[in-house]
Protein backbone atom coordinates (compact mmCIF):
# COMPACT_ATOMS: atom_id res chain seq x y z
CA UNK A 1 0.00 0.00 0.00
CA UNK A 2 1.33 3.50 -0.76
CA UNK A 3 2.65 5.35 2.25
CA UNK A 4 3.24 8.95 3.24
CA UNK A 5 6.99 9.15 2.66
CA UNK A 6 8.96 11.98 4.23
CA UNK A 7 12.28 13.11 2.83
CA UNK A 8 14.47 15.70 4.58
CA UNK A 9 16.96 17.79 2.65
CA UNK A 10 19.17 20.69 3.69
CA UNK A 11 18.40 20.17 7.37
CA UNK A 12 21.82 19.32 8.74
CA UNK A 13 21.44 21.83 11.60
CA UNK A 14 17.95 20.76 12.64
CA UNK A 15 19.14 19.61 16.07
CA UNK A 16 15.74 19.29 17.87
CA UNK A 17 14.28 17.30 15.01
CA UNK A 18 17.27 15.01 14.75
CA UNK A 19 17.25 14.48 18.52
CA UNK A 20 13.61 13.38 18.39
CA UNK A 21 14.32 11.02 15.48
CA UNK A 22 17.31 9.59 17.34
CA UNK A 23 15.08 8.96 20.37
CA UNK A 24 12.53 7.23 18.14
CA UNK A 25 15.20 4.87 16.83
CA UNK A 26 16.18 4.06 20.41
CA UNK A 27 12.56 3.41 21.38
CA UNK A 28 12.10 1.06 18.43
CA UNK A 29 15.39 -0.74 19.20
CA UNK A 30 17.13 0.24 15.98
CA UNK A 31 20.66 1.66 15.84
CA UNK A 32 20.84 5.26 17.07
CA UNK A 33 23.55 5.89 14.48
CA UNK A 34 22.76 3.63 11.49
CA UNK A 35 25.94 4.73 9.72
CA UNK A 36 28.14 4.14 12.76
CA UNK A 37 30.39 1.21 13.62
CA UNK A 38 27.76 -0.40 15.86
CA UNK A 39 25.03 -0.54 13.22
CA UNK A 40 25.62 -4.29 12.71
CA UNK A 41 27.12 -6.87 15.06
CA UNK A 42 30.84 -7.44 14.38
CA UNK A 43 30.35 -10.96 13.05
CA UNK A 44 27.70 -9.71 10.60
CA UNK A 45 29.89 -6.87 9.37
CA UNK A 46 32.86 -9.20 9.01
CA UNK A 47 30.86 -11.71 6.97
CA UNK A 48 29.57 -8.88 4.75
CA UNK A 49 33.12 -7.68 4.11
CA UNK A 50 34.22 -11.16 3.10
CA UNK A 51 31.21 -11.63 0.86
CA UNK A 52 31.76 -8.26 -0.84
CA UNK A 53 35.19 -9.43 -1.94
CA UNK A 54 34.14 -12.94 -2.93
CA UNK A 55 30.49 -13.34 -3.96
CA UNK A 56 29.24 -16.83 -4.81
CA UNK A 57 28.79 -17.06 -8.58
CA UNK A 58 27.90 -19.91 -10.95
CA UNK A 59 30.89 -21.71 -12.42
CA UNK A 60 30.15 -20.14 -15.81
CA UNK A 61 27.95 -17.07 -15.16
CA UNK A 62 25.96 -15.60 -18.03
CA UNK A 63 27.74 -12.40 -19.11
CA UNK A 64 25.28 -9.54 -19.77
CA UNK A 65 27.75 -6.74 -19.11
CA UNK A 66 27.48 -5.58 -22.72
CA UNK A 67 23.81 -4.64 -22.20
CA UNK A 68 23.67 -0.88 -21.45
CA UNK A 69 21.49 -0.95 -18.33
CA UNK A 70 20.36 2.16 -16.47
CA UNK A 71 18.75 2.71 -13.07
CA UNK A 72 15.96 5.12 -12.08
CA UNK A 73 15.86 6.10 -8.42
CA UNK A 74 15.71 9.16 -6.17
CA UNK A 75 18.90 11.20 -6.71
CA UNK A 76 20.41 10.41 -3.30
CA UNK A 77 19.73 6.64 -3.42
CA UNK A 78 22.71 4.30 -3.44
CA UNK A 79 20.95 1.01 -2.60
CA UNK A 80 19.99 0.25 -6.19
CA UNK A 81 17.98 -2.97 -6.55
CA UNK A 82 16.94 -2.69 -10.21
CA UNK A 83 18.44 -1.75 -13.56
CA UNK A 84 16.70 -1.95 -16.92
CA UNK A 85 17.26 -1.94 -20.64
CA UNK A 86 14.31 -1.64 -23.03
CA UNK A 87 14.26 -2.38 -26.75
CA UNK A 88 11.95 -2.96 -29.65
CA UNK A 89 11.69 -6.49 -30.97
CA UNK A 90 12.08 -7.32 -34.62
CA UNK A 91 8.60 -7.87 -35.99
CA UNK A 92 6.89 -5.79 -33.32
CA UNK A 93 6.57 -5.64 -29.58
CA UNK A 94 9.18 -4.98 -26.92
CA UNK A 95 11.78 -6.72 -24.81
CA UNK A 96 12.35 -5.75 -21.17
CA UNK A 97 15.68 -6.64 -19.61
CA UNK A 98 15.35 -6.10 -15.86
CA UNK A 99 18.30 -6.84 -13.61
CA UNK A 100 17.60 -7.39 -9.90
CA UNK A 101 20.42 -7.39 -7.34
CA UNK A 102 21.42 -10.99 -6.55
CA UNK A 103 21.50 -10.82 -2.75
CA UNK A 104 21.86 -14.60 -2.42
CA UNK A 105 25.29 -14.27 -4.06
CA UNK A 106 26.41 -12.45 -0.90
CA UNK A 107 24.15 -13.73 1.90
CA UNK A 108 24.68 -17.41 2.71
CA UNK A 109 21.82 -19.36 4.24
CA UNK A 110 22.35 -19.98 7.94
CA UNK A 111 25.12 -17.41 8.34
CA UNK A 112 25.26 -14.35 10.54
CA UNK A 113 24.21 -12.11 7.66
CA UNK A 114 21.16 -14.25 6.98
CA UNK A 115 20.12 -14.27 10.64
CA UNK A 116 20.46 -10.49 10.90
CA UNK A 117 18.39 -10.00 7.74
CA UNK A 118 15.62 -12.14 9.24
CA UNK A 119 15.77 -10.00 12.38
CA UNK A 120 15.53 -6.71 10.47
CA UNK A 121 13.18 -7.86 7.65
CA UNK A 122 13.10 -4.47 5.85
CA UNK A 123 15.15 -1.34 5.46
CA UNK A 124 13.68 1.38 7.67
CA UNK A 125 13.55 4.90 6.27
CA UNK A 126 13.70 7.89 8.58
CA UNK A 127 13.64 11.49 7.29
CA UNK A 128 17.29 12.00 8.18
CA UNK A 129 18.69 8.48 7.82
CA UNK A 130 17.92 4.90 6.95
CA UNK A 131 18.50 1.68 8.86
CA UNK A 132 19.50 -0.82 6.16
CA UNK A 133 18.48 -4.44 5.90
CA UNK A 134 22.03 -5.42 4.94
CA UNK A 135 25.38 -3.81 5.80
CA UNK A 136 26.16 -0.84 3.59
CA UNK A 137 29.25 -2.49 2.13
CA UNK A 138 26.71 -4.74 0.37
CA UNK A 139 23.50 -2.73 0.07
CA UNK A 140 25.25 0.44 -1.08
CA UNK A 141 28.39 -1.23 -2.39
CA UNK A 142 29.14 -4.63 -3.86
CA UNK A 143 25.53 -5.82 -4.25
CA UNK A 144 24.10 -2.49 -5.45
CA UNK A 145 23.65 -1.97 -9.19
CA UNK A 146 25.76 1.17 -9.19
CA UNK A 147 26.98 2.58 -12.51
CA UNK A 148 30.22 1.21 -13.95
CA UNK A 149 30.31 -1.68 -11.49
CA UNK A 150 30.04 -5.31 -12.55
CA UNK A 151 27.49 -7.01 -10.28
CA UNK A 152 25.81 -10.39 -9.93
CA UNK A 153 22.11 -10.11 -10.72
CA UNK A 154 18.98 -12.07 -11.46
CA UNK A 155 18.40 -11.07 -15.06
CA UNK A 156 14.76 -11.03 -16.17
CA UNK A 157 13.86 -10.99 -19.84
CA UNK A 158 10.20 -10.33 -20.49
CA UNK A 159 8.87 -10.11 -24.04
CA UNK A 160 5.78 -8.01 -24.75
CA UNK A 161 3.57 -7.82 -27.79
CA UNK A 162 2.63 -4.54 -29.46
CA UNK A 163 -0.15 -4.01 -26.89
CA UNK A 164 2.17 -4.50 -23.91
CA UNK A 165 0.95 -8.00 -23.02
CA UNK A 166 3.67 -10.32 -21.69
CA UNK A 167 4.27 -13.24 -24.03
CA UNK A 168 7.45 -14.89 -22.68
CA UNK A 169 9.52 -14.75 -19.50
CA UNK A 170 13.02 -15.87 -18.62
CA UNK A 171 15.15 -15.28 -15.52
CA UNK A 172 18.69 -16.45 -14.86
CA UNK A 173 21.78 -15.54 -12.89
CA UNK A 174 24.06 -13.13 -14.73
CA UNK A 175 26.73 -10.50 -14.46
CA UNK A 176 25.51 -7.00 -15.38
CA UNK A 177 26.96 -3.52 -15.56
CA UNK A 178 24.82 -0.39 -15.33
CA UNK A 179 25.87 2.56 -17.48
CA UNK A 180 23.88 5.39 -15.87
CA UNK A 181 22.22 6.33 -12.57
CA UNK A 182 19.16 8.40 -13.46
CA UNK A 183 16.55 10.11 -11.28
CA UNK A 184 12.83 10.61 -11.91
CA UNK A 185 12.96 14.35 -12.61
CA UNK A 186 15.85 13.96 -15.03
CA UNK A 187 14.12 11.07 -16.82
CA UNK A 188 10.95 13.12 -17.14
CA UNK A 189 12.86 16.09 -18.58
CA UNK A 190 14.69 13.97 -21.15
CA UNK A 191 11.54 12.19 -22.30
CA UNK A 192 9.49 15.39 -22.46
CA UNK A 193 12.23 17.18 -24.40
CA UNK A 194 12.67 14.29 -26.84
CA UNK A 195 16.38 13.98 -25.98
CA UNK A 196 16.21 10.54 -24.32
CA UNK A 197 18.03 7.65 -25.94
CA UNK A 198 15.72 4.98 -27.34
CA UNK A 199 16.00 2.60 -24.38
CA UNK A 200 14.97 5.36 -21.98
CA UNK A 201 12.34 6.82 -24.32
CA UNK A 202 10.71 3.37 -24.46
CA UNK A 203 10.04 3.64 -20.72
CA UNK A 204 7.17 5.97 -21.59
CA UNK A 205 5.88 3.80 -24.44
CA UNK A 206 5.93 0.60 -22.41
CA UNK A 207 4.76 2.36 -19.25
CA UNK A 208 1.69 3.75 -21.00
CA UNK A 209 0.89 0.36 -22.53
CA UNK A 210 1.18 -1.32 -19.15
CA UNK A 211 -1.02 1.36 -17.57
CA UNK A 212 -3.62 0.56 -20.22
CA UNK A 213 -3.24 -3.14 -19.36
CA UNK A 214 -3.80 -2.20 -15.72
CA UNK A 215 -6.98 -0.34 -16.61
CA UNK A 216 -8.25 -3.26 -18.68
CA UNK A 217 -7.88 -5.75 -15.83
CA UNK A 218 -9.30 -3.35 -13.21
CA UNK A 219 -6.07 -2.63 -11.33
CA UNK A 220 -5.13 0.66 -9.69
CA UNK A 221 -2.01 2.65 -8.83
CA UNK A 222 -2.32 5.38 -6.21
CA UNK A 223 -0.23 8.48 -6.94
CA UNK A 224 -0.16 9.68 -3.35
CA UNK A 225 1.87 12.90 -2.87
CA UNK A 226 5.01 12.66 -0.73
CA UNK A 227 5.86 15.08 2.06
CA UNK A 228 9.27 16.77 1.91
CA UNK A 229 10.87 18.88 4.65
CA UNK A 230 13.62 21.46 4.27
CA UNK A 231 15.42 23.81 6.63
CA UNK A 232 15.61 27.20 4.91
CA UNK A 233 16.67 30.46 6.51
CA UNK A 234 16.45 28.91 9.96
CA UNK A 235 12.84 27.73 9.52
CA UNK A 236 11.27 24.42 8.58
CA UNK A 237 9.29 24.10 5.37
CA UNK A 238 7.06 21.13 4.59
CA UNK A 239 5.56 20.62 1.15
CA UNK A 240 4.13 17.91 -1.07
CA UNK A 241 5.92 16.29 -3.99
CA UNK A 242 3.47 15.23 -6.66
CA UNK A 243 4.55 12.00 -8.41
CA UNK A 244 5.71 12.45 -11.99
CA UNK A 245 4.47 10.33 -14.89
CA UNK A 246 7.96 8.79 -14.98
CA UNK A 247 7.40 7.48 -11.44
CA UNK A 248 4.40 5.55 -12.68
CA UNK A 249 6.10 4.24 -15.83
CA UNK A 250 9.01 2.98 -13.76
CA UNK A 251 6.64 1.35 -11.29
CA UNK A 252 4.92 -0.48 -14.15
CA UNK A 253 8.17 -2.30 -15.00
CA UNK A 254 8.40 -3.52 -11.41
CA UNK A 255 4.72 -4.54 -11.41
CA UNK A 256 5.22 -6.38 -14.69
CA UNK A 257 8.09 -8.36 -13.16
CA UNK A 258 6.16 -9.13 -9.97
CA UNK A 259 3.27 -10.47 -12.04
CA UNK A 260 5.63 -12.53 -14.21
CA UNK A 261 7.21 -13.96 -11.08
CA UNK A 262 3.80 -14.90 -9.68
CA UNK A 263 2.97 -16.68 -12.94
CA UNK A 264 6.21 -18.68 -12.76
CA UNK A 265 5.49 -19.70 -9.17
CA UNK A 266 1.89 -20.71 -9.83
CA UNK A 267 2.97 -22.76 -12.85
CA UNK A 268 5.61 -24.46 -10.70
CA UNK A 269 3.06 -25.15 -7.96
CA UNK A 270 4.91 -23.50 -5.07
CA UNK A 271 5.83 -20.02 -3.97
CA UNK A 272 4.88 -16.96 -1.99
CA UNK A 273 2.41 -14.35 -3.25
CA UNK A 274 1.57 -10.85 -2.17
CA UNK A 275 -2.20 -11.00 -1.75
CA UNK A 276 -4.95 -8.51 -0.96
CA UNK A 277 -8.66 -9.37 -0.67
CA UNK A 278 -11.21 -7.19 -2.41
CA UNK A 279 -12.48 -4.31 -0.28
CA UNK A 280 -15.86 -4.95 1.37
CA UNK A 281 -18.86 -3.05 0.01
CA UNK A 282 -19.15 -1.04 3.22
CA UNK A 283 -15.63 0.35 2.83
CA UNK A 284 -16.33 1.43 -0.74
CA UNK A 285 -19.61 3.04 0.33
CA UNK A 286 -17.81 5.01 3.04
CA UNK A 287 -15.21 6.14 0.52
CA UNK A 288 -17.98 7.36 -1.76
CA UNK A 289 -19.33 9.49 1.11
CA UNK A 290 -15.85 10.90 1.66
CA UNK A 291 -15.53 11.72 -2.05
CA UNK A 292 -18.83 13.62 -1.92
CA UNK A 293 -17.70 15.54 1.16
CA UNK A 294 -14.39 16.45 -0.49
CA UNK A 295 -16.24 17.58 -3.65
CA UNK A 296 -14.73 14.81 -5.75
CA UNK A 297 -17.17 13.92 -8.51
CA UNK A 298 -17.71 10.13 -8.40
CA UNK A 299 -20.60 9.12 -10.70
CA UNK A 300 -22.46 5.98 -9.63
CA UNK A 301 -21.57 4.16 -12.84
CA UNK A 302 -17.83 4.82 -12.35
CA UNK A 303 -15.73 2.15 -10.61
CA UNK A 304 -13.27 2.79 -7.80
CA UNK A 305 -10.34 2.06 -10.12
CA UNK A 306 -11.62 4.53 -12.71
CA UNK A 307 -12.17 7.35 -10.21
CA UNK A 308 -8.66 6.88 -8.79
CA UNK A 309 -7.14 7.21 -12.28
CA UNK A 310 -9.05 10.46 -12.84
CA UNK A 311 -7.61 12.20 -9.78
CA UNK A 312 -5.02 14.97 -9.92
CA UNK A 313 -2.65 14.69 -6.93
CA UNK A 314 -1.74 18.37 -7.37
CA UNK A 315 -5.33 19.30 -6.45
CA UNK A 316 -5.60 19.60 -2.60
CA UNK A 317 -9.02 17.94 -2.51
CA UNK A 318 -7.91 15.12 -4.75
CA UNK A 319 -4.70 14.69 -2.73
CA UNK A 320 -6.75 14.37 0.46
CA UNK A 321 -9.03 11.83 -1.20
CA UNK A 322 -6.03 9.82 -2.44
CA UNK A 323 -4.88 9.51 1.17
CA UNK A 324 -8.31 8.15 2.06
CA UNK A 325 -8.17 5.72 -0.87
CA UNK A 326 -5.25 3.93 0.76
CA UNK A 327 -7.68 2.56 3.37
CA UNK A 328 -9.02 0.12 0.75
CA UNK A 329 -5.55 -1.34 0.33
CA UNK A 330 -5.13 -2.34 3.96
CA UNK A 331 -5.04 -6.03 4.68
CA UNK A 332 -2.35 -7.02 2.19
CA UNK A 333 -0.18 -9.92 3.25
CA UNK A 334 2.08 -12.72 2.07
CA UNK A 335 0.65 -16.16 1.34
CA UNK A 336 2.70 -19.32 0.88
CA UNK A 337 1.39 -22.16 -1.28
CA UNK A 338 2.68 -25.56 -2.35
CA UNK A 339 1.50 -28.79 -3.88
CA UNK A 340 -0.08 -26.95 -6.78
CA UNK A 341 -2.98 -25.61 -4.69
CA UNK A 342 -3.30 -21.84 -4.99
CA UNK A 343 -4.31 -19.77 -1.97
CA UNK A 344 -7.65 -18.00 -1.71
CA UNK A 345 -7.42 -15.19 -2.58
CA UNK A 346 -4.59 -15.75 -5.04
CA UNK A 347 -4.61 -12.22 -6.41
CA UNK A 348 -3.71 -8.77 -5.17
CA UNK A 349 -6.89 -6.71 -5.48
CA UNK A 350 -5.04 -3.49 -6.42
CA UNK A 351 -2.95 -5.26 -9.06
CA UNK A 352 -5.99 -7.31 -10.12
CA UNK A 353 -3.77 -10.32 -10.85
CA UNK A 354 -1.49 -12.77 -9.05
CA UNK A 355 1.54 -10.81 -7.89
CA UNK A 356 4.61 -11.12 -5.71
CA UNK A 357 7.40 -8.94 -4.36
CA UNK A 358 10.69 -9.81 -6.06
CA UNK A 359 12.31 -6.56 -7.24
CA UNK A 360 13.75 -5.05 -4.02
CA UNK A 361 15.91 -7.72 -2.32
CA UNK A 362 18.39 -5.17 -0.94
CA UNK A 363 15.56 -3.60 1.06
CA UNK A 364 13.02 -6.37 1.68
CA UNK A 365 13.68 -9.88 2.95
CA UNK A 366 11.01 -11.81 1.03
CA UNK A 367 12.28 -10.72 -2.38
CA UNK A 368 15.45 -12.81 -2.05
CA UNK A 369 13.35 -15.96 -1.65
CA UNK A 370 10.95 -15.06 -4.46
CA UNK A 371 13.89 -14.61 -6.82
CA UNK A 372 15.30 -18.04 -5.95
CA UNK A 373 11.92 -19.67 -6.53
CA UNK A 374 11.69 -18.11 -9.99
CA UNK A 375 15.23 -19.00 -11.05
CA UNK A 376 14.60 -22.62 -10.04
CA UNK A 377 11.25 -22.68 -11.86
CA UNK A 378 12.72 -21.46 -15.16
CA UNK A 379 15.72 -23.79 -14.91
CA UNK A 380 13.45 -26.73 -14.23
CA UNK A 381 15.39 -27.49 -11.07
CA UNK A 382 14.09 -28.27 -7.64
CA UNK A 383 13.72 -25.33 -5.27
CA UNK A 384 16.72 -25.12 -2.90
CA UNK A 385 16.02 -26.70 0.47
CA UNK A 386 16.99 -23.53 2.33
CA UNK A 387 14.27 -21.65 0.44
CA UNK A 388 11.61 -24.29 1.15
CA UNK A 389 12.60 -24.36 4.83
CA UNK A 390 12.20 -20.59 5.17
CA UNK A 391 8.90 -20.23 3.29
CA UNK A 392 6.44 -21.17 6.08
CA UNK A 393 7.85 -18.53 8.42
CA UNK A 394 8.12 -15.69 5.92
CA UNK A 395 4.51 -14.39 6.10
CA UNK A 396 4.75 -13.85 9.87
CA UNK A 397 8.24 -12.34 9.61
CA UNK A 398 7.14 -9.97 6.87
CA UNK A 399 3.98 -9.00 8.76
CA UNK A 400 6.00 -8.09 11.84
CA UNK A 401 8.60 -6.23 9.78
CA UNK A 402 5.92 -4.34 7.88
CA UNK A 403 4.20 -3.31 11.12
CA UNK A 404 7.50 -1.96 12.36
CA UNK A 405 8.03 -0.12 9.09
CA UNK A 406 4.54 1.39 9.30
CA UNK A 407 5.20 2.50 12.88
CA UNK A 408 8.40 4.23 11.80
CA UNK A 409 6.63 6.06 8.98
CA UNK A 410 3.66 7.08 11.13
CA UNK A 411 5.81 8.29 14.03
CA UNK A 412 8.18 10.15 11.70
CA UNK A 413 5.23 12.03 10.17
CA UNK A 414 4.17 13.14 13.65
CA UNK A 415 7.70 14.17 14.67
CA UNK A 416 8.38 16.20 11.53
CA UNK A 417 5.03 17.97 11.67
CA UNK A 418 5.54 18.75 15.35
CA UNK A 419 8.99 20.19 14.61
CA UNK A 420 7.47 22.35 11.89
CA UNK A 421 4.75 23.74 14.15
CA UNK A 422 6.30 23.74 17.63
CA UNK A 423 6.67 27.54 17.72
CA UNK A 424 3.10 28.19 16.58
CA UNK A 425 1.00 26.64 19.35
CA UNK A 426 -2.12 28.78 19.75
CA UNK A 427 -2.04 30.02 16.15
CA UNK A 428 -5.02 29.76 13.81
CA UNK A 429 -4.96 27.93 10.46
CA UNK A 430 -7.27 27.26 7.54
CA UNK A 431 -7.84 23.57 7.00
CA UNK A 432 -10.01 21.00 5.24
CA UNK A 433 -11.66 18.21 7.24
CA UNK A 434 -10.52 15.10 5.36
CA UNK A 435 -11.73 12.40 7.75
CA UNK A 436 -14.22 12.06 10.61
CA UNK A 437 -14.43 9.21 13.12
CA UNK A 438 -17.65 7.29 12.43
CA UNK A 439 -18.14 6.60 16.13
CA UNK A 440 -17.09 10.02 17.45
CA UNK A 441 -17.95 12.77 14.94
CA UNK A 442 -16.12 15.44 16.98
CA UNK A 443 -12.82 13.67 16.25
CA UNK A 444 -11.17 13.58 12.85
CA UNK A 445 -8.32 14.63 10.60
CA UNK A 446 -7.57 17.97 8.95
CA UNK A 447 -5.26 18.94 6.14
CA UNK A 448 -3.83 22.44 6.51
CA UNK A 449 -4.12 24.81 3.58
CA UNK A 450 -1.38 27.14 2.41
CA UNK A 451 2.19 27.18 1.16
CA UNK A 452 4.73 25.32 3.31
CA UNK A 453 1.93 23.76 5.38
CA UNK A 454 1.79 20.20 4.05
CA UNK A 455 0.41 18.92 7.35
CA UNK A 456 -2.27 16.29 7.99
CA UNK A 457 -3.10 15.94 11.69
CA UNK A 458 -5.69 15.11 14.32
CA UNK A 459 -8.48 17.50 15.28
CA UNK A 460 -10.91 17.07 18.16
CA UNK A 461 -13.26 19.05 20.36
CA UNK A 462 -16.20 21.28 19.64
CA UNK A 463 -19.20 20.11 17.64
CA UNK A 464 -19.64 17.62 14.85
CA UNK A 465 -16.91 18.01 12.23
CA UNK A 466 -18.07 18.86 8.69
CA UNK A 467 -16.36 16.30 6.48
CA UNK A 468 -14.90 17.88 3.37
CA UNK A 469 -15.52 21.45 4.47
CA UNK A 470 -13.04 24.21 5.16
CA UNK A 471 -12.77 25.28 8.78
CA UNK A 472 -10.52 27.37 11.02
CA UNK A 473 -8.53 25.38 13.58
CA UNK A 474 -6.29 26.31 16.47
CA UNK A 475 -3.05 24.44 17.13
CA UNK A 476 -3.21 23.10 20.69
CA UNK A 477 -0.16 20.83 20.77
CA UNK A 478 3.09 20.40 18.82
CA UNK A 479 5.98 18.74 20.60
CA UNK A 480 8.61 16.78 18.63
CA UNK A 481 9.51 14.89 21.82
CA UNK A 482 5.91 13.74 22.26
CA UNK A 483 5.62 13.25 18.49
CA UNK A 484 2.09 14.62 18.37
CA UNK A 485 0.31 17.47 16.61
CA UNK A 486 -3.25 18.29 17.56
CA UNK A 487 -5.81 20.92 16.58
CA UNK A 488 -9.16 22.10 17.86
CA UNK A 489 -11.88 23.82 15.84
CA UNK A 490 -11.58 27.58 16.39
Amino acid sequence: MPRRHIQMTGAADAAPLRAALRELRTTLDVPADPAGPDAFPPEVQAEAERAAKNPRLPADPYDATAVPFFTVDPPTSTDLDQAMHLERRTGGGYRVHYAIADVAAFVAHGGALDAEAHRRVTTLYFPDEKVPLHPRILSEGAASLLPDQTCPALLWRIDLDADGTATATDVRRALVRSRAKLDYAGVQRQIDAGTAEESLALLKDIGLLREEQERARGGISLNVPEQEIELRDGAYRLSYRTPLPADGWNAQISLLTGMAAADLMTAAGAGILRTLPAAPDGAVARLRRTAHALHVDWPHHTSYAEIVRSLDPADPGHAAFLQECTTLLRGAGYTVFSGGELPDPAVHAAVAAPYTHCTAPLRRLVDRYAGELCVAAVAGEGTPEWVLAALPGLPKEMAEGTRRQNTVERECVDIVEAALLQDRVGALFDAHVVDVDDREPTVGTVQLQGEDLAVIARVEGGGKLPLGERIRVRLTQADPGAAKVQFRPA
